[in-house]
């Protein structure tokens, strides 16, 4: 699995000549035509397996409570959350470009994840500048990188606790930070946690952050961290205009 810095220099090396692009580009696509090969391979045979663990469960209800039972289940869920993310850490870097309002962008992402606390002991708070700019981009993949960081945040957070999400810009770039009370992050781990596989959360697959840190880079962006432990995390996206 290509790391950050590798595609960094990859890049590096397309901006030097015509001839070293087309055929990194072509090593570039012949690796993430491979990768969702064996993805899809992996898939049908796990599936199948799944809907056993079921049947069986459902056929045997007292199985259920069985330790090795639930660590079996749990294994088997976890491969097909591995599989169902590898397409999308596989192309966040390929994007499908328009232009839009950030701020129109914005104010959906709030709602929609404000309506998702509604019930929730968590209070969430946003400012939207209202000067946000037209920009072009990826709305799906922006999308969903800012829903996955409020995602973590609210997840980080045990009972009551707050997040906020802030957006504003300067002439050149687009600043948005989103913070929260929960339970933060080792100091240890921060350099690790863009790393694809890496993960400190129990279920997860460590791709969604490593997504995030492609997708925002593919945008010609960069995303940072900073985090204490029980005193909460702030994430903080550049864009650029």
């Amino acid at each position: 699995m290509f790391t950050n810095t590798d595609y960094d220099k990859l890049q590096q090396l397309m901006a030097e000549s015509p001839e070293n692009r087309v055929l990194l580009e072509k090593l570039l696509a012949s690796h993430e035509e491979s990768v969702a090969s064996i993805s899809h391979e992996i898939r049908n045979p796990l599936t199948l397996v799944y809907s056993t663990v079921q049947l069986l469960e459902s056929r045997h209800p007292e199985i259920a409570s069985d330790r090795y039972w639930i660590s079996l289940r749990e294994d088997v869920e976890y491969m097909q959350q591995l599989l169902a993310d590898l397409p999308s850490l596989n192309h966040s870097r390929t994007l499908s470009l328009s232009e839009f309002s950030f701020r129109s962008f914005m104010e959906q992402i709030v709602l929609s994840f404000a309506a998702s606390c509604t019930d929730s002991p968590v209070e969430f708070t946003s400012r939207l500048a209202p000067d946000l700019p037209v920009i072009q981009g990826d709305r799906i993949k922006l999308r969903e990188v800012f829903l996955n960081l409020l995602r973590n945040a609210r997840e980080s957070i045990k009972g009551t606790g707050a997040i906020r999400l802030d957006a504003s810009c300067t002439s050149t770039e687009i600043i948005v930070t989103i913070e929260d009370t929960g339970c933060g992050i080792p100091e240890e781990h921060l350099p690790h946690i863009f790393e694809p596989f890496v993960t400190y959360k129990k279920g997860g697959t460590g791709l969604g952050l490593a997504i995030a840190d492609r997708t925002v880079r593919a945008h010609g962006g960069e995303i940072a961290v900073t985090s204490a432990v029980d005193t909460g995390t702030r994430f903080r996206i550049l864009l650029p205009v």
